[in-house]
């Protein structure tokens, strides 16, 4: 099978944690051949690393972009970036992966959307957590109406303590926010999935700056202290969505929370013939599907067997993440609908917005 030329722009964090093993693992579908940072040593170091001998290095993405060899661009950068570059790689005649979320605004996102219909290739947004075994599961259970009408849905990304401290997750300029637009994202997206349900009413949102710049607030932090002089956006958020059916989200998210458990990227499901929890996060020591209902004049609670289950495996960036990138190369090869499709994202990124900006002018933001 003819392997793909991959281009990758930011050569930071989530390239290397997710983009660069997963591409790795799946191999005889592609090759990396051009990588992009603005720190030129992260790209050479990256291209040593996991490039072809002849990959090229470049500190402009607009060079990248020129670079007839590339066939797909996976955009690695802040949140801010990800709107002009992806409309220039989409004018440039190249696929893109585009990571989470899609923008930090709607007005962005829509130019992003209007440049991918007129190129006529592919596009994806990095949402890998739809490829966990429980999320699969879910999503096949609300598929075959088992929980039968889900009028309700929890959208958990609540972390205790875990405010990242490097990069530039503190600084609004670049990420457009914080564990909203961070991690919430990830369960909103997982909840919207599983329901099957982008029709939005109205949005109303709570934004807090409470702990963020508080010394005594950073203590027991996983990745330790963080500078609450630097930390710019918000520590906590939470959102309620009304859909046009009359469904309801409850989103919640933070880094840092005087809360006990803390779930992430996980969702609560409760519908007319039974409900469903994912358990994810720091509280966890696996994650965890359970369904919820009555039979035979009890109530009951039912969970995924570990038989027949597989250990992890090495090879990095996550199995989640190993079998999303698969997908999206193969999509391409076949000429397919990768799995997350560019106008779900586009609700998600839609619905962040709108919670800031309820919590900003203190009112409902009406779609």
């Amino acid at each position: 099978m003819k392997k793909l030329k991959i281009g990758i722009i930011g050569c930071g964090g989530i390239a290397n944690q997710k983009h660069f093993p997963a591409l790795k693992a799946n191999g005889e579908l592609n090759e990396i051949v051009a990588f992009c940072d603005i720190a030129t040593e992260r790209a050479e170091q990256a291209a040593k690393e996991y490039g072809t001998k002849a990959a090229s290095v470049y500190s402009d993405y607009k060079e990248l972009l020129k670079d007839v060899n590339v066939e797909v661009i996976h955009i690695c950068t802040p949140n801010v970036s990800h709107s002009k570059i992806a409309v220039a790689a989409f004018e440039a005649g190249k696929h893109v992966y585009c990571e989470k979320p899609m923008s930090h605004s709607t007005i962005e996102a829509e130019k992003m959307l209007a440049a991918w219909k007129k190129s006529g290739k592919k596009f994806t947004v990095g949402y890998q957590n739809r490829f966990r075994e429980e999320v699969q599961n879910l999503h096949a259970s609300c598929e075959k109406g088992e929980l039968g009408e889900v009028y309700y849905g929890k959208a958990h990304a609540v972390r205790r303590r875990g405010v990242p401290t490097w990069g530039v997750f503190p600084d609004k300029s670049q990420q457009g926010g914080g564990p909203l637009i961070d991690i919430g994202t990830h369960a909103l997206d997982i909840t919207l999935w599983c329901m099957n349900n982008y029709e939005i009413d109205r949005v109303s949102g709570s934004v807090f700056y409470k702990l963020g710049h508080l010394q005594q607030a950073t203590e027991g932090n996983l990745f330790g202290a963080w500078d609450p002089n630097t930390y710019e956006v918000e520590d906590s958020a939470m959102g309620f969505i009304h859909m046009k059916d009359g469904a309801t989200i409850h989103l919640e998210a933070s880094w840092a929370l005087n809360l006990l458990e803390s779930r992430e990227a996980s969702t609560t499901l409760c519908g007319t013939l039974g409900g469903a929890e994912i358990h994810s996060g720091m509280s966890h020591s696996k994650n965890e599907l359970i369904y919820n209902r009555g039979r035979n004049g009890q109530l009951m609670e039912e969970k995924l067997s570990p038989v027949g289950g597989v250990a992890y495996f090495g090879g990095g960036g996550g199995e989640e993440g190993v079998i999303d990138c698969k997908q999206w190369l193969i999509a391409i090869l076949e000429d397919k609908e990768p799995l997350v499709q560019p106008n779900e994202a586009f609700t998600v990124t839609k619905i962040l917005e709108a919670i800031y900006q309820s919590a900003e002018k203190g009112k409902e933001i009406k779609f």
